[in-house]
């Protein structure tokens, strides 16, 4: 889960946990989002470093938490916006993909733009809850 003799990521392993505990379902839209925004920047300083493995590990995280944004979506009540949030996550971890074979970091920001104009949605609609 996290490494063994690192602290620190225990540390902020177990915030994010009491995060979650406490969190509406907006506001884990919103942790994952933001998870997924790192993951993705950490890509790209793996691929910069020419650390591959580690970019494998990244890519894969990726496209885990897109698999939980995907999963979380009802499709039934959802309707054209699940949908559409579908199709988006789906093309965001194609883009990862290609990324990943290609090792070329270009494709990393429209990946970053989708997924930010996504936040913004998110955060509006968590702070419409909030009133």
């Amino acid at each position: 889960m996290f490494e063994q003799d690192d602290p620190f990521a225990a540390y902020q392993q177990a915030a994010t946990h009491a995060k979650a505990a406490s969190a509406n379902p907006h506001q884990l839209v919103l942790m994952l989002v933001d998870g997924l925004l790192d993951e993705i920047s950490r890509v790209e300083g793996h691929i910069i470093a020419r650390q591959l493995d580690r970019k494998g590990q990244s890519v894969s995280r990726c496209l885990d938490i897109l698999g939980g944004l995907d999963s979380a979506l009802d499709m039934e009540q959802g309707g054209e916006l699940a949908l559409n949030l579908h199709k988006l996550y789906d093309y965001c971890g194609q883009r990862l993909f290609e990324v990943s074979v290609s090792n070329r970091v270009e494709g990393l920001q429209e990946v970053r733009n989708i997924i930010g104009e996504l936040r913004i949605g998110w955060e509006g609609m968590a702070r419409h809850q909030t009133r």
